[in-house]
């Protein structure tokens, strides 16, 4: 099935995260070679996690583009997730609003396109369906 326009945006913002997971393992990686980690252990499981899900990201950014119905599933619940990173960023005794603002904005637009392009993807097939 051949992806819409609004899921093709959906898939470039969603590669776009998993390039920023990419530089945020680079970071983590500086880190650990600089000396700037208090457990060594702790930060090497967090690059693991953190490069595990930067190919999962991305790899749904590449099944969105394709218009595989999975790809959207999973990008549609890695959106819920940077947003509840943000609503972390934005309560507590440590509150990062604009942190926050600039986690949750990107996030509640590729959510809003990744609905579309599922509402046009249903209604592709049923179109397909029927005829």
């Amino acid at each position: 099935m051949r992806t819409n326009t609004l899921g093709r945006i959906a898939a470039v913002l969603v590669g776009l995260e998993g390039l920023g997971l990419v530089v945020l393992a680079i970071w983590q990686i500086v880190a650990v070679v600089s000396g700037d980690t208090a457990s060594l252990d702790s930060a090497l499981a967090l690059i693991v996690l953190t490069v595990v899900g930067a190919a999962g990201v991305l790899a749904f950014a590449v099944a969105v583009w394709l218009g595989r119905s999975w790809g959207r599933s999973g990008a549609v619940v890695t959106q819920l997730l940077i947003l509840a990173v943000a609503l972390g960023a934005a309560t507590g005794a440590y509150a990062e609003p604009i942190a926050a603002l600039v986690l949750a904005i990107p996030a509640v637009v590729t959510l809003v396109l990744l609905v579309l392009a599922v509402r046009e993807a249903g209604r592709a097939e049923r179109d397909g369906a029927s005829a």
